[in-house]
């Protein structure tokens, strides 16, 4: 039998039975965002956990999962989410909402004029949109004459094995932004930066029509979350 004025298991459980600076709310409040851990920061993303877990047990089981990593947090999608107990849709939606606002604030921070001089630019640039992606995408950076990005355009969504680039369609958003180089970008998300020879035929062609039309293709990058492949480093182009 519990004695007057102890706190039963389940209530021990409960955030609000806390010490009021030990509450991922308050202690935002009283110390400060950065003296919260992930967990806690997540925690008051969802809000509340289960009958036996609380808001910050479940999102340290949820960041266990991934190996406490938040890149590897930003790869899970609603559905990943949901299979974890205490996360429904709406708990879901808003950690994967954070987590691409985190992502966007990156890419904000990147937003001024950019000069490329390097394969190492060019690999920073494009991070914010290659990042943790489950599938392929190709995307074109358009340079002015002095190689300042003027814009960069994405051309193509596939799946895990590959996706389709026009050329057809790449000159033509260079010539319409009066573009004066460009750089040809897409991801492995295998991790695999070694060029097939798909991606050694188009870069070719590339080239060739680039020459022709006096837009000369400075680069092609093969993207993946750790590394990348640069074809001018390796003399291809």
């Amino acid at each position: 039998m519990e004695q007057p004025g102890t706190l039963s298991y389940s209530q021990s459980l409960n955030i609000k039975t806390w010490a009021e600076e030990d509450r991922p709310r308050e202690k935002l409040l009283l110390k400060g965002k950065a003296a919260l851990s992930d967990a806690e920061l997540i925690a008051i993303l969802i809000g509340s956990g289960t009958p036996k877990l609380t808001a910050v047990d479940v999102s340290k089981l949820i960041l266990a999962a991934v190996g406490n990593d938040l890149n590897e947090l930003a790869k899970l999608t609603v559905n990943d989410l949901k299979k974890h107990k205490g996360i429904g849709e709406a708990k879901a939606i808003a950690i994967v909402s954070a987590l691409e606002l985190g992502r966007r604030r990156k890419e904000t921070a990147t937003a001024a004029k950019t000069r490329i001089t390097c394969s190492t630019d060019i690999y920073n640039y494009i991070k914010p949109q290659l990042l943790d992606l489950p599938h392929e995408e190709f995307w074109v950076i358009l340079l002015n004459r002095a190689n300042i990005v003027m814009k960069k355009e994405s051309i193509s969504i596939g799946g895990v094995a590959g996706t389709v680039a026009d050329p057809k369609i790449i000159f033509k958003k260079a010539l319409e932004q009066l573009a004066s180089s460009i750089i040809l970008v897409h991801n492995h998300p295998s991790g695999n930066i070694k060029p097939s020879g798909a991606d050694i035929a188009l870069t070719k062609k590339m080239k060739e029509a680039g020459q022709f039309l006096d837009l000369p293709i400075l680069d092609h990058i093969i993207f993946t979350d750790d590394d990348y492949y640069s074809f001018a480093d390796e003399g291809i182009l």
